[in-house]
């Protein structure tokens, strides 16, 4: 007599192995600017960089109120709502091997060059990821000039500052401003600073055309055939990425995102000319003598 089971058919037989595993996490390496959740304590933030830590090493995410964080690296943490297991980064090919001979900037290489002590003089850009952009492709060149570049936070508060650095023939200031346009509020305050007797001579301030760094990185770069126009009023960022269809939820999405333009810039062919024109003039003033 054939025994029936009263259950009925197992019914996981005859499916794959694989259609009751976990999801597997996918290995992604922990470089700075990455935006990531901890799974277990539902923090999350930026990575900020790796350091030294017991057992091994702990990289430090800061989150948007600016509260810094030490996690380990490995699995249980989310990028997307998906898992993925945080590894140490591989070191980056250096610019000389991606055009032999060239930086990234593409000026001649000096093998073996070591970082020259800061000058006295300074790169001003307006934010964050200005320095950012600017170091990915100038940052061979500066460190071999001994230049520093530091993010300045907006043109409002431009002359104070430069009252407190004090410019003078062996401490010059380049800065470099977004969306300088006639007859804005911008431009009369790069007007004070240039013509102020005190700093005259000793102070470079130079605008590029765009409304943000984002734009200055072509188009083509990050996949997308043209950035798109924002109306005045709607935050410009979340307001691109929106129209090029990626996430805009926050500000998670946003760094993100600029993340992602980031790595995609490898050479000064990668921006826009008028930007690079700027950025070498402004490295010309600074290290005139």
């Amino acid at each position: 007599m054939n025994y029936q089971d009263p259950y009925g058919r197992d019914v996981l037989a005859g499916r794959s192995p694989k259609a009751h595993r976990r999801p597997t996490s996918t290995e992604v390496e922990a470089r700075r600017g990455l935006v990531l959740e901890h799974h277990a304590t539902g923090f999350v933030g930026e990575v900020l960089r790796l350091e030294k830590a017991p057992g091994g090493v702990a990289m430090i995410l800061e989150d948007r109120l600016g509260r810094a964080r030490s996690f380990p690296l490995g699995g249980g943490y989310l990028i997307d709502g998906k898992p993925v297991r945080l590894v140490r980064p591989t070191p980056q090919q250096p610019a000389t091997a991606r055009c032999p001979g060239r930086t990234a900037s593409g000026s001649v290489a000096v093998p073996g060059a070591k970082a020259r002590v800061a000058r006295g003089s300074r790169i001003w850009v307006e934010g964050k990821h200005d320095a950012e952009l600017v170091e990915k492709i100038w940052g061979d060149d500066l460190r071999i000039e001994g230049i520093v570049v530091e993010p300045l936070g907006g043109l409002d508060d431009l002359v104070p500052q430069l009252e407190e650095f004090g410019p003078d023939a062996d401490h010059r200031v380049g800065v470099l401003a977004d969306h300088l346009v006639s007859g804005t509020k911008e431009t009369r305050i790069a007007q004070q600073a240039t013509q102020d007797p005190r700093f005259r001579g000793h102070v470079h301030v130079i605008g590029h055309p765009y409304v943000d760094i984002w734009q200055a990185v072509r188009p083509s770069v990050v996949g997308i055939a043209a950035w798109p126009e924002v109306p005045r009023g709607e935050d410009w960022k979340t307001g691109v990425l929106r129209r090029i269809g990626w996430p805009a939820r926050d500000h998670r999405d946003v760094a993100a995102a600029w993340a992602r333009i980031l790595r995609s810039v490898r050479t000064i062919a990668d921006v826009e000319p008028t930007l690079s024109g700027r950025v070498e003039e402004l490295i010309d003033f600074v290290t005139v003598g």
